[in-house]
């Protein structure tokens, strides 16, 4: 048996592919066997690392050397020097690694310290596309101890007791679902896997499901044996080819090796599970209309009660938990539900993973504690807004969800605290905006979404965004009144109250939570017809400083209307009349000479 030395670890989620990680994988093949070295190094692609705005992203154990935004010219580098020769490539080292002469474990850079991996133990980790590394890391173990010294009854028992409560947004017990639907007759019953990931800027389940989808495949047959349950189905879109393609092969490896199927583990208990692609709409989110959509129908919410534990895929009892929720199985299970309970709050317990994005350094996904501060969040892990600009505000829970200010920084994040302050948790998208984010255009933008993504089943959903959005756009062209400000909250509250789903009831959140925290802006697009921001282009003028332009007519050359005219070596100017304010001019002129007001 040939030993291997050293294993070089290749990211292989959608962000780092999308950089050319699968060329960078063949490149290292291709020098390890150049160099004789194919049977004692191994090259593995693995899921996210994280550290998204790094990519591609290659680590080297044994030494645990974090190279950053490698190229295939950097990989025979890679080869010669750190395989073959043992030295470590440092201008290619994540920077944060880098304590003067040494090189520190990446769990002590800001950005994972404060992290607690437990959804994404093995991501970054592990082969995905092979169940014999999930085993290895203690995959199964789970799934063998329930089915052969637990009763269904106890397991529901023990993930009441860790507090688990729904990652998809509405942070529901989990414990307390999988009770209602195993209460109903014995029967036909569903176990359902929510991949239908449609939050702007969100990709967590995505990272789940491409580094380490044999922990939702276990998780789901713990819950089918728990409910009474013997098909599953995951639901994702089909917008996630690396995905998908992982879970095929995923399941595949669990019916080879008898963990899917029929007499699992000799225990007589059957399960199996297949997926459905969805189409991408954001309602199919909602579980009722998500069950719609496998049935084959039209993706619309049903009116609940019913409820699915009682009555849902195809009229039998059914529950649905997201992958994030999934996740966390199969640890509560082996570890216990009181260290599931040490993490966390009160009453939000474990972890919580979130796709950080925006005006942030560090674009990634991270998974924090419940608990962490929006503040060491931002701060510390993401390390700070950009290009020396100020924290303005940060999105929770997309389009549902609510703009939380700098003034609130400092805010535990769990479930109770976001609903408190006028957002939600959402299944996790986290989007930071700096000082140059018009707060009224970031309302319109989360509306143009919903009022695209409303099924169009009930009014106040299907009309009541749409001139939600009208209203929003009449306050950024400059044409609106300070009573369109009273009429606007009146009839976020009325959408609120009378809409279907969860779609249309939080559709309002990002304009009152706007509204609240950043009403001076509403009333400056409204009173003084600005934009504070500069972003609202109806509201915008461009001008030329005289003192600083030197007349070097580069930014008339650009402006594709002739709006901007003079004489060379002399300040030009800008006819407001044809300027269509498109900003080439500013972004041409090296000397800061034009401004907008």
């Amino acid at each position: 048996m040939d030993i291997v030395r050293s294993h070089i670890l290749v990211c292989g989620g959608t962000g780092c592919t999308s950089s050319g990680s699968q060329k960078i994988i063949e490149h290292f093949e291709e020098e390890l066997k150049a160099n004789g070295l194919e049977k004692e190094v191994r090259v593995i692609k693995t899921g996210c690392f994280g550290l998204c705005a790094l990519g591609p992203v290659v680590v080297v154990y044994p030494e645990g050397s974090f190279y950053s935004r490698v190229s295939p010219d950097d990989v025979k580098e890679i080869v010669s020097e750190h395989i073959v020769k043992g030295r470590i490539v440092k201008r290619l080292l994540y920077q944060e690694t880098i304590e003067g002469d040494t090189v520190k474990s990446l769990n002590d850079t800001p950005f994972y310290a404060k992290q607690r991996r437990v959804v994404l133990r093995n991501c970054g980790v592990i082969d995905p596309e092979n169940v014999d590394e999930y085993i290895a890391t203690g995959g199964y173990e789970a799934l063998g101890k329930v089915l052969t010294g637990m009763k269904p009854q106890e397991v529901i028992d023990l993930i009441k007791e860790s507090g688990l409560r729904g990652r998809g947004g509405a942070g529901f017990p989990t414990g307390l679902k999988w009770q209602f639907a195993a209460n109903q007759p014995e029967g036909k019953k569903y176990v359902l896997c929510n991949a239908d990931e449609g939050d702007p800027g969100a990709f967590m389940d995505r990272s789940v499901l491409e580094g380490d989808p044999h922990a939702v495949i276990e998780a789901m047959a713990i819950a089918g044996y728990a409910i009474g349950a013997k098909q599953g189905y995951i639901y994702v879109r089909a917008e996630y080819p690396i995905a998908v393609k992982r879970l095929k092969i995923a399941i595949e490896q669990a019916k080879k090796y008898g963990l899917l199927g029929k007499n699992i583990f000799d225990t007589g208990f059957e399960f199996n599970l297949d997926i459905r692609l969805g189409a991408g709409a954001f309602v199919c989110g909602e579980e009722t209309a998500l069950m719609t959509s496998i049935e084959g129908h039209r993706g619309e919410p049903r009116p609940r009660p019913p409820f699915p534990a009682v009555k849902g895929l195809f009229g039998v009892p059914t529950i649905l938990n997201n992958v994030e929720t999934y996740a966390n199985i199969a640890q509560i299970i082996l570890n216990g539900p009181e260290w599931f309970n040490s993490i966390g709050t009160e009453k939000s317990k474990g972890t919580k993973v979130f796709a950080l994005v925006g005006k942030i350094k560090n674009t990634g996904l991270v998974e924090i504690p419940m608990g962490t501060t929006l503040r060491e969040i931002v701060e510390e892990i993401g390390g700070g807004v950009p290009n020396g600009k100020k924290f303005k505000a940060a999105q929770t829970g997309g389009p549902s969800g609510g703009c939380i200010p700098a003034s609130l920084m400092d805010t535990p994040i769990d479930y109770e605290n976001l609903i408190r302050i006028g957002s939600m948790m959402g299944s996790g998208g986290l989007i930071v905006m700096d000082e140059d984010t018009c707060m009224v255009d970031i309302a319109k933008f989360f509306l143009n979404f919903t009022v695209d993504e409303s099924c169009g089943k009930c009014t106040p959903c299907r009309i009541g965004t749409r001139r939600l959005y009208e209203m929003l756009e009449k306050i950024t062209s400059g044409n609106g009144t300070m009573e369109d400000l009273d009429r606007l909250e009146e009839l976020c509250y009325h959408i609120k109250e009378n809409s279907l789903c969860a779609l249309g009831q939080t559709a309002p959140n990002p304009v009152l939570s706007t509204l609240h925290y950043f009403r001076d802006e509403y009333e400056a697009h409204v009173r003084d017809k600005k934009c504070p921001a500069g972003v609202c282009k109806s509201l915008l003028s461009y001008e030329i400083l005289p003192d600083k332009c030197k007349g070097c007519s580069a930014c008339s050359k650009v402006c594709p209307v002739g709006a901007i005219s003079g004489e060379l070596r002399k300040p030009y100017v800008i006819d407001k009349a044809k300027c269509i304010k498109c900003g080439a001019c500013m972004e041409k002129c090296k000397f800061g000479a034009i401004v907008k007001k």
